[in-house]
């Protein structure tokens, strides 16, 4: 089974177990440009081939303007476009947040989502799919565990409260290792990033952690993930 093959069927697997698609549903993918997202795109352009459940994706990429760098928005136009996917390239900005002191990655991440939900709001799409795979849940369990003291990650599937739209996460159940070999076996272009923000916080701390867990337990990932679900 190739690599491809086998995050499909992965993938194809949580979106039955968590009933992520169906009939008529409008995806808006997330497309930041990188392995993660674009995998995404190829799997959901492989799901809308098939008719039951009929199903309809289509791709954005969000630039934040006051974020000095740029994804190359030709590539992955033409990446969709070949894959039978529409693109769709927004822009946004944010403000230094003056009173909470939240951090600029923070912010530049909430810019981008809330750009994609007025995208999805225009488009008429229902449901939001973003690229977050097994490691980034079971590293935000981690994290939230140690400085909040919450037993809880990012979920496979949540129904937005403010906003008319579903957020799911086919690839929550695929190991980042098989994106990077995916990534490599398929040619994914790197996109270049000089962004100042990229190493704020704990998350590379945590991922730190995890490599030192694994030796312990070298299925440290797929324990923490069960235990998360049951």
């Amino acid at each position: 089974m190739s690599t491809f093959d086998k995050i499909q069927h992965t993938a194809n697997s949580s979106m039955k177990r968590w009933q992520m698609t169906e009939e008529g549903d409008r995806i808006l993918i997330g497309l930041s440009g990188g392995k993660d997202s674009l995998a995404l795109v190829e799997i959901l352009a492989e799901r809308q081939k098939i008719f039951v459940p009929r199903i309809e994706a289509i791709a954005c990429h969000v630039s934040v303007s006051n974020v000095p760098y740029q994804s190359d928005i030709e590539y992955l136009r033409e990446f969709c476009q070949s894959r039978g996917v529409r693109f769709i390239h927004e822009a946004t900005a944010f403000e230094d947040d003056t009173k909470q002191n939240r951090s600029k990655c923070w912010l530049c991440s909430w810019s981008r989502r809330k750009a994609l939900f007025k995208v999805a709001e225009r488009e008429k799409c229902n449901k939001l799919a973003l690229g977050h795979h097994k490691d980034d849940i079971v590293e935000t369990l981690l994290m939230n565990e140690i400085f909040t003291g919450r037993f809880e990650s990012i979920p496979p599937v949540l129904q937005m409260e403010k906003f008319p739209l579903t957020v799911i996460r086919p690839l929550c159940e695929v190991r980042e290792y098989l994106l990077a070999t995916l990534a490599s076996e398929h040619g994914y272009a790197k996109q270049i990033k000089n962004c100042p923000y990229e190493q704020e916080g704990n998350r590379p701390k945590i991922r730190a952690l995890l490599n030192q867990m694994t030796d312990l337990n070298p299925e440290v990932y797929e324990s923490l993930f069960s235990a998360l679900i049951r």
